[in-house]
C-alpha cells in the first residue's frame, strides 16, 4: 500500500490524497457505527432519533451516554456498544495517523 524504503517519498499532493482516502474510510466507519448505535437506542430504548444520535455520538466520542438505559436489553446494548465504540475510536485514530507516521519514518530511513 505504501512505498518501500527504496522508493522516493511521494509528493505532497499524493500524500494529501492518501490522507483524504484514509479520512473517507474513517468517516465511513464512524458513520456506520453511529447508525448502528442510533438503531439500537431507538429500537431497544424507544428513544427519538435525536436522542439516539446524541447517545451514540457521545459514546463514539469517548464520553458517557446521556440517557441511562431502562431495559435489560438496553443495558446490554449500551455496554456492548460502549466497548465497541472505544475500539472504533482507537482504530479511527490509527487509520488517520498511519500515513503521517509512515511519511515521517519513511523520510528518515529512506535509502537514497
Amino acid at each position: 500500500m505504501y512505498e518501500s524504503r527504496r522508493e522516493k517519498p511521494i509528493s505532497t499532493a499524493l500524500f494529501l490524497q492518501r490522507l483524504a482516502a484514509h479520512l473517507v474510510v474513517v468517516l465511513g466507519m464512524v458513520g456506520l457505527f453511529l447508525i448502528i448505535g442510533m438503531l439500537g437506542y431507538g429500537r431497544l430504548e424507544g428513544l427519538a432519533w435525536r436522542d439516539s444520535f446524541l447517545n451514540a455520538a457521545m459514546l463514539l466520542g469517548g464520553m458517557s451516554p446521556v440517557h441511562v438505559p431502562q431495559s435489560g436489553t438496553g443495558k446490554l446494548f449500551t455496554g456492548a456498544y460502549a466497548m465497541t465504540a472505544g475500539l472504533v475510536f482507537i482504530a479511527a485514530a490509527g487509520i488517520l495517523l498511519a500515513p503521517v507516521f509512515h511519511r515521517i519514518i519513511h523520510t528518515i530511513y529512506w535509502d537514497r
